[in-house]
């Protein structure tokens, strides 16, 4: 099963350390084009790394690695350790503070039919060849991936939890989340969270594209190199992992929006809609979220001047003829791509992951704005997946509805990089951690 190792992190050097928040950036598949010019002119900023710019983008984040190590701007830790990573937030409209708890080690990288990792949703190429060629040519991980591991007898937090007494970073990233990192250097302790992982499958809950880069990166080098062991840095990737049995997860939910297309007027869609879905109108928009919360099959139906709150019939999620097994036919977002994308819209299952009238957004007062405005057609407004169902869906060797999961918080990048080239992996191993050393 899952196989970890503590690893060095290159970091910011202590002079450096001191303006972190100025430092850290978002992941490269949510840095917004504002954001990411704004980071760009910060010489130091850790996108030049994990999102680069220029003409040959892998060639720029090369050649800036081996400036900023040279030149001390990163300087790697002497002992290999486990980083605990803590993010503190609240929801809005509430005032409690979460804390999801996780800590980032190096993973061994497995294909999926493996068994060992798990993703919950498919991957885009084109994506995929762009992480691909980064981390081939720099040899480093810019940021973490997010995974899922189940331990209900939480066998880590408590040396999680005395840990992060002594950070080495604490600060406020671009989400208003406070986010804190401390190390693990103990070799016993750490032999702890490799012996806990060992018999563990691993959900891929953010990073499906670094993760799939890091796969197909390590196929090209064994083909390269055919007497390979398998313990080489290129076997291994860079995961945060938290334990789904905490109660710090937070899954969004994320809207549909059809644009450029024809859609039924309100009253039609609704005659369309009656063998499957029971009905009534909302007069006020805002009203929608609430309206839904909680309740399975339930959505918000917006249109321009009217709104919608519908609710599956029961037991028709049964009529879904996709060939899935019951506990993905059974989910939300399965039942509103089957009956209103399909049956009503007319956008074929095959086709609806590339369709260009289907667009998806988070924030439910924009679904409303683009409505209003004209530039949506009708908004779709869906509640959040539950951490349980992305489980099932995993275990049984399916993946969900594209953008089914949002977790919140984001990780960030530029606390820690993590190197695979072979110089900078490669290290002695404490023999109380039983394992030999990385080749």
């Amino acid at each position: 099963m899952a196989e970890i190792l503590p690893f060095k992190a290159w970091r910011y050097n202590k002079e450096l350390s001191g303006q972190i928040e100025d430092l850290t950036s978002p992941l490269f598949d949510v840095v917004s084009e504002r954001q990411r010019d704004k980071l760009y002119q910060n010489p130091f900023n850790s996108i030049h790394l994990s999102v680069p710019s220029g003409p040959v983008p892998t060639k720029s984040a090369k050649l800036l690695l081996e400036t900023w190590k040279k030149s001390g701007i990163l300087e790697m830790d002497q002992i290999p350790g486990i980083y605990v990573y803590y993010q503190y937030y609240s929801m809005p409209g509430t005032r409690d503070t979460v804390c999801r708890k996780g800590f980032i080690a190096h993973i061994k990288i497995h294909d999926f039919e493996e068994g060992v990792i798990l993703r919950h949703e498919n991957t885009i190429p084109s994506a995929v060849n762009d992480r691909i060629a980064l981390l081939e040519n720099t040899e480093l991980h810019a940021s973490a991936t997010h995974g899922l591991y189940v331990d209900s007898d939480f066998l880590l937090e408590t040396y999680m939890d005395e840990a992060i007494k002594a950070p080495i970073y604490e600060t406020e990233d671009y989400q208003g989340v406070r986010d804190v990192m401390a190390v693990i250097h103990d070799a016993r302790v750490v032999r702890l969270f490799m012996d806990t992982l060992k018999n563990k499958q691993v959900i891929l809950a953010d990073g499906h594209h670094r993760y799939e880069g890091s796969l197909q990166l390590m196929h090209k080098m064994r083909k390269q190199f055919p007497a390979s062991t398998g313990e080489e840095p290129w076997n291994y990737h860079l995961m945060y992992l938290t334990n789904t049995e905490n109660s710090g997860f937070s899954i969004l939910p994320t809207h549909r929006l059809i644009q450029e297309m024809d859609v039924p007027e309100p009253e039609v869609f609704v005659k369309q809609i009656e063998p499957w879905f029971d009905y009534r109108w909302v007069e006020d928009f805002q009203d929608i979220p609430e309206i839904i919360h909680g309740k399975p099959w339930a959505f918000g139906v917006i249109f321009p001047g009217k709104a919608l709150k519908i609710k599956l019939k029961e037991d028709k999620w049964r009529d879904v003829a996709w060939k899935f097994p019951d506990v993905v036919k059974q989910l939300d977002l399965t039942v509103l791509h089957y009956f209103i994308l399909e049956k009503v819209l007319g956008i074929p299952g095959a086709e609806q992951r590339k369709a260009p009238e289907l667009s998806f957004e988070r924030n439910f007062t924009q679904c409303v704005t683009r409505v209003m405005s004209g530039k949506a057609k009708m908004a779709l407004i869906t509640n959040e997946i539950t951490i349980n169902q992305v489980v099932q869906v995993c275990e049984s060797g399916f993946t969900l509805p594209q953008k089914s999961t949002y977790f919140y918080p984001k990780v960030i990048s530029g606390f820690l990089f993590s190197s695979i080239h072979h110089d900078e992996f490669t290290f002695p191993t404490d023999p109380s951690l039983g394992v030999a050393p990385q080749k």
